[in-house]
């Protein structure tokens, strides 16, 4: 082991109580992480011990040079797959030093969503389906293609084996564990229809711990390929032509939906989902026009349709679902690159499962 990788490695806790405390937040774009680390004094048992924090969003494109601090709230946290021990990785969304939230701080209004208390008796469960890009850094061309060139066409890279179908397995299988680590629900992993690309499922989560488990998820991925060497790419159609593009399905159930006779709720809340289609399409994520464009197993931006087994459809339910007459559906349209607050939110509330 070398001085600088014994030194990464060091086990704070066989000298010192202190932990240290990685903040995450959500930049200017709305899709960048940013993260500060700062020493406590000992472990947490709970978010409402972490103090709040302050960074300068002049720097980040969320405030003024003038006036520039933009304040952190802790809202929850995981452990650090990277430092280990006792240190953590915190969630936090961002406010104006009024307390008012800043604009990419999807995660307020979401949190009133989730707290009503009609949505707390319907227990919301959401997975997603998080897809994403590996690219070779400088070129911004997916991982292991020849440079200017294109791989063989799509068919054997889904879930494919091999030195000429999987590139990145190393850096999406640390990815996996380093989630398992942290201590949230990460489902499984998968290689996608297009080369240098994979998802990783995060659910089943309740409520809003669905948009902070999947940004923090994003996180981990990110830094995992900053070791790597190599660029994570969101962007719903990385390539242009016959490629599939990357979004980030979510499926969704309530309480009603997962009981007997739950499918005609379903069937209620599809209904629901096809009246404000322009609406959810507007928060699906930016882009997302160059991948629904009904081909690549997508329905088309301008037409919301659903159907059973579907993947061709705006929202898909599964056939055990049909068959059993309860369970989830899925939502088809969101981009890989949607905030997740902002989505899970506005399902429950189209569901009107908040009076809203």
């Amino acid at each position: 082991m070398s001085p600088l990788s014994d030194l990464i490695s060091l086990n704070l806790s066989d000298s010192t109580q202190k932990i240290i405390a990685e903040y995450i937040w959500i930049g200017g774009s709305g899709m960048d992480l940013r993260s500060k680390a700062r020493t406590l004094s000992g472990p947490v048992t709970d978010p409402s011990e972490l103090p709040k924090w302050n960074y300068d969003g002049s720097s980040t494109g969320q405030a003024p040079g003038e006036d520039s601090e933009v304040i952190l709230y802790p809202q929850v946290y995981f452990k650090d797959p990277f430092r280990r021990g006792n240190n953590i990785l915190v969630m936090c969304d961002a406010y104006t030093p009024a307390g008012e939230p800043i604009p990419t701080n999807k995660r307020h209004a979401a949190a009133k969503i989730f707290s009503n208390p009609d949505v707390v008796a319907e227990e919301p469960w959401y997975g997603i389906e998080q897809e994403y890009t590996l690219l070779q850094r400088d070129i911004n061309w997916p991982l292991a293609w020849p440079i200017g060139g294109f791989p063989g066409p799509q068919g054997p890279y889904y879930c494919g084996t091999g030195a000429d179908k999987a590139f990145g397995r190393d850096i999406v299988d640390s990815h996996y564990k380093a989630c398992l680590y942290a201590g949230f629900n990460i489902s499984g992993i998968n290689g996608e229809v297009m080369p240098g690309q994979w998802e990783f499922q995060v659910g089943p989560s309740v409520g809003i711990s669905a948009g902070d488990e999947v940004w923090v998820a994003r996180y981990i991925l990110e830094r995992i390929a900053e070791i790597a060497g190599v660029v994570v790419s969101f962007d719903p159609k990385p390539i242009p032509g016959d490629w599939n593009g990357a979004g980030a399905h979510t499926n969704y159930s309530t309480k009603s939906m997962r009981e007997d006779g739950g499918y005609e709720v379903i069937l209620k809340a599809i209904e629901k989902l096809g009246l404000k289609h322009k609406v959810h399409i507007a928060a699906y994520g930016e882009g997302n026009e160059r991948r629904l464009t009904g081909k690549h197993e997508t329905a088309n931006i301008s037409t919301f349709k659903w159907g059973v087994a579907n993947r061709g459809a705006s929202v898909r339910v599964g056939r055990d679902t049909y068959k059993a007459g309860k369970g989830y559906f899925e939502d088809r349209r969101t981009a890989s690159n949607m905030d997740p607050y902002a989505v899970t939110a506005m399902i429950a509330d189209t569901n009107h499962i908040c009076k809203s």
